[in-house]
């Protein structure tokens, strides 16, 4: 009668861990790079290589990592901003979009050299492309913001060239949600 009570105890437990765990919250949407932990400083590798400013870099764009996107995303956009540059003004050093909802990341270099994944829209610089930071000599490091938004528009319905605000205009009503990897850098 001992191993009655046990198993029925034993078959409640894992009915009840079984509801429990149909309860549970989802899993946070989330962005990582491989290279760096949020908040932590980027190498010169990273770093522009901008020969008029000197500033020493390779240019080579970090990899990015997404997970958990919200329901019904059908595109992304990640913008890469550095809030502390031109004075406090920000700067927008990268940013991309029409990302199929199927696309999960991109490489170390993939922003840098272009693919079919992202539309490049136009950065501070006029630049589709990833460029990478370069912050005045002396400074405190820079806040490098990377951030992934979800939105509920299909790939391909955002023109290329396109601003940072034009692109914050048009998501107007269609993000799902979003989050942010922070790298710093200084020379």
């Amino acid at each position: 009668m001992r191993w009655g009570r046990n198993a029925a105890f034993s078959a409640a437990a894992v009915l009840s861990l079984t509801i429990l765990a149909g309860t549970a919250a989802a899993a946070p949407f989330t962005l990582t790079a491989p290279a760096f932990s949020d908040g932590a400083m980027l190498t010169k590798k990273n770093a522009a290589d901008d020969p008029m400013r000197m500033c020493g870099g390779e240019n080579v764009s970090p990899a990015l990592a997404w997970a958990n996107a919200p329901e019904k995303t059908k595109s992304f956009v990640v913008f890469m901003i550095d809030p502390d540059g031109l004075l406090g003004q920000g700067v927008s050093h990268w940013l991309g979009y029409n990302i199929p909802a199927n696309v999960k990341g991109f490489a170390e270099g993939e922003l840098t050299k272009g693919s079919k994944n992202f539309t490049g829209g136009k950065g501070t610089r006029d630049n589709a492309l990833y460029i990478g930071p370069c912050p005045p000599v002396g400074e405190a490091p820079h806040h490098y913001v990377f951030t992934i938004v979800a939105t509920d528009l299909e790939p391909g319905a955002l023109k290329p060239g396109m601003t940072h605000d034009e692109v914050y205009a048009a998501m107007k009503g269609h993000t799902l949600g979003g989050t942010s990897v922070v790298g710093k850098y200084a020379r």
